[in-house]
């Protein structure tokens, strides 16, 4: 849970709205499927654009949307966070709500034009997520775009992979924003960046040497539709996105499935039906259609010409919804029965991929 610190110390009036607010976000997460958060066996992995993380647009964001994005933040374990800006303030200030137990990993900012000043995240729990010491952002070799040696295209934003572990899970997590370019389902170079980006980590994965065998890809790919060539490209590399993800729209406008999480993970098996997934609808419960008249001060004091609030509510909180998945994470009774079977010859210590995955 969150530390509600200053709260109290607010106006009567945000005061009592953030913590009504903050009331609904607890029941809600409960209501629409989220899993109360553990210490063993399970991981609650989370992606998250938060629309320019904190450009001043709508004005700055105040303790209200801090506290709820904390709220939404804290009901996982592991989140991966697209749209950090530069200034990274806001970023020590949402990590203040949350509390000292939780540990951020951040790339630098992404220059030029289609960079738009954006870094990536990873924000975690440290008494839950352990953090293996890897990470990097991936450049792409001449060999992964088909272009001539001299000239490789690199990404608009520069995605980001790190390694973590929790309990028996021992993975590889790259975090995407990708790029979005005309308003399309098919843009030519969001496919090629999501094609380079899947079959580059596939090609990580096979190295004698990789930290681990199993590979999350997960962000914002800015994906219309399930069945486009964008999120194909995705899984002719061979990731697999489960089925109930695929369900899930999660543009605030529900529209759209432009965030995913997808998986080459042999240690977990996430093809079940019944996986426990969702997106958090958050307007159902804060800066809700029916609260526009609560806000007209807030909207009015943030520019001379107030934005809509359909417009400014999302510089409070975000256009996109958080999407997550439960992931098992205790192999031990499987490892141990499979101890319990007949002998067979141990592997070679020179070979690798003959060593268990495992502990």
């Amino acid at each position: 849970m969150p530390l509600y610190r200053n709260l109290r110390r607010s106006r009567e009036e945000v005061r009592r709205r953030t913590a009504e607010g903050l009331l609904r976000v607890k029941d809600g997460l409960r209501a629409q499927g989220v899993p109360d958060r553990s210490m063993d066996n399970r991981l609650l992995l989370a992606t998250w654009n938060i629309r320019e993380f904190d450009s001043t647009k709508g004005g700055k964001r105040g303790i209200e949307p801090m506290l709820y994005l904390a709220e939404v933040i804290s009901a996982f374990d592991l989140v991966a966070v697209q749209e950090v800006r530069e200034d990274l303030g806001p970023l020590d200030e949402l990590l203040g709500y949350l509390g000292p137990w939780w540990r951020h990993i951040i790339t630098d900012v992404t220059r030029g034009r289609s960079g738009n000043l954006e870094r990536l995240a990873f924000l975690y729990d440290e008494r839950k997520v352990r953090f293996s010491g890897l990470a990097g952002e991936v450049v792409l070799p001449s060999s992964a775009t088909g272009q001539r040696a001299d000239f490789v295209e690199q990404f608009a934003r520069t995605p980001f992979l790190v390694g973590f572990s929790v309990g028996w899970f021992k993975f590889t997590i790259c975090t995407a924003h990708m790029y979005y370019g005309s308003d399309k389902a098919v843009d030519p170079r969001r496919l090629a960046e999501l094609k380079n980006l899947a079959e580059f980590l596939a090609d990580q994965r096979k190295e004698v040497h990789a930290w681990s065998k199993n590979v999350i890809m997960l962000g914002d790919f800015n994906v219309f539709a399930t069945g486009d060539a964008t999120l194909r490209a995705v899984e002719d590399a061979g990731f697999f996105v489960p089925g109930p993800l695929k369900a899930f729209k999660s543009n605030l406008g529900r529209s759209k499935h432009y965030d995913q999480i997808a998986f080459r993970t042999p240690d977990v098996s996430v093809d079940a039906d019944d996986l426990p997934a969702g997106v958090f609808r958050w307007d159902d419960f804060v800066y809700r259609s029916a609260d526009e008249a609560a806000y007209e001060s807030d909207r009015s004091g943030s520019s001379a010409k107030p934005m809509a609030y359909r417009t400014w509510r999302t510089y409070q909180m975000s256009d996109h919804l958080p999407m997550w998945v439960q992931l098992e994470t205790d192999f031990s009774r499987s490892y141990l029965e499979d101890l319990t079977k007949a002998e067979t010859e141990p592997p070679e210590p020179s070979d690798p991929q003959a060593l268990p995955r495992m502990l």
